[in-house]
């Protein structure tokens, strides 16, 4: 009885078309040819893989953007995918370029073990579309404002002098409500229309950034509750970072490689007899600002943190090597959330129970010394302090 031979496959993706190799497990070229990046070209190109012996696993390139599709068909006909990186430059100089040799490098790339990287999950997908509309918007909302800030400036004395006073957000309300046909002057009434106008761009991206966030928080929420319910994680945080990740924990070789992915971890510069280390300016800058920020807000409000701030200010660090130094822990403690399942304690007693008593929300929050939206955003199982809101559920019993 003949066995069929065992293949590998690679893949070289694009907008339109795909082009895939199949080499043998001893590294020699068998065929490769290109299919469209249609359903009928996925199965077509499965098929064609497939035909060549038994197929171990396919290496494609780009399994989140170009290669998406036929990664998605693979998966479904219960085929192994890893994700393989182009070529590099120096191996394009030696060997040249063009899709067959991309598609056989992309074979030859998993038969060598240099790729090894599961595809990432296609629900991360979802957040991450949301996560780049949001992105969008709330840097056009910007962009407005500050239009709005420099027309004012240019604008004539009596409308310049009628808004200089007002904050950013009564700003924004006024010239939306503002009547430019009321004005005599044809000058005043174009500058006032070109500010109305400006001013209603700014409350629509502000509408379309709270719908998304309120989308982006439930599905991060189902994904990773525990990662969505550390302190000072919002939904925001919480999106960029498993869009780092991919949603597949076995991407996360360990913490170490997370926090370099996150650019956290510091690079050795060492010379000689100098021994230092630097900061990395590597790694996903996206994912840096999310810990960043993170980092900030628990300084602020996290009594842990601020304790070990005070204690690093004594022992003569600076503010920016704090910040590093929460960055990195903090990278640690978000890869345990996202290679392991962390419990969320369940907080859907607190609300029922303060109700039932007919306390309000300002008495319990003055009762523990914080603002009442702390005890909301516990009530409603948006921020994680486990010790508060034991505190909390044992006072409601006695009050």
């Amino acid at each position: 009885m003949t066995t069929s031979p065992e293949v590998i496959g690679g893949a070289d993706t694009h907008t339109d078309t795909l082009h895939v190799a199949v080499i043998t497990t001893l590294g020699q070229h068998l065929d490769d040819h290109e299919f469209p990046t249609t359903a009928v070209g996925y199965t077509a190109a499965i098929a064609f893989l497939t035909s060549h012996g038994t197929l171990r696993r396919v290496g494609i390139e780009g399994t989140s953007s170009y290669g998406a599709g036929l990664a998605a068909a693979c998966l479904t006909a219960g085929i192994e995918v890893v994700e393989v990186n182009s070529p590099s430059r120096g191996d394009r100089r030696r060997k040249g370029k063009s899709d067959p040799l991309d598609a056989f490098h992309a074979a030859h790339a998993v038969l060598s073990g240099r790729a090894t990287a599961a595809p990432k999950d296609p629900s991360i997908e979802a957040i991450r579309s949301l996560h780049v509309a949001r992105r969008s918007a709330v840097k056009a909302r910007t962009a407005t404002m500050q239009q709005i800030h420099t027309a004012l400036v240019r604008a004539p004395e009596p409308v310049r002098g009628k808004y200089r006073e007002l904050t950013d957000s009564k700003l924004v309300t006024a010239l939306a409500r503002c009547r430019p046909a009321a004005a005599g002057d044809p000058v005043i009434r174009s500058v006032l229309t070109a500010l109305r106008a400006l001013a209603e761009r700014h409350l629509f991206l502000g509408n379309q950034i709270k719908d998304l966030d309120a989308n982006i928080d439930e599905l991060v929420t189902a994904a990773n509750p525990g990662l969505r319910a550390s302190h000072g994680v919002g939904s925001d945080t919480a999106a960029q970072l498993l869009i780092t990740a991919g949603g597949n924990p076995e991407r996360l070789t360990s913490e170490a490689s997370f926090a370099a992915r996150c650019g956290v971890a510091p690079v050795p510069a060492s010379s000689g007899r100098t021994v230092r280390h630097r900061l990395s300016r590597g790694g996903d800058r996206h994912a840096n600002n999310a810990l960043y920020r993170i980092a900030v807000v628990r300084m602020s409000n996290h009594p842990p943190t601020h304790a070990y701030v005070v204690r690093q200010v004594a022992a003569g660090r600076s503010k920016p090597e704090i910040i590093r130094m929460l960055k990195r822990a903090i990278a640690r403690e978000i890869h345990r959330h996202l290679t392991q399942a962390t419990p969320v304690p369940a907080y859907d007693d607190l609300r029922p129970a303060r109700q039932a008593k007919n306390i309000t929300l300002t008495a319990a929050a003055n009762h523990f010394g914080v603002w009442p939206i702390v005890i909301s955003r516990i009530e409603r199982g948006l921020q994680r302090h486990d010790q508060l809101a034991d505190q909390y559920r044992d006072w409601l019993a006695v009050a």
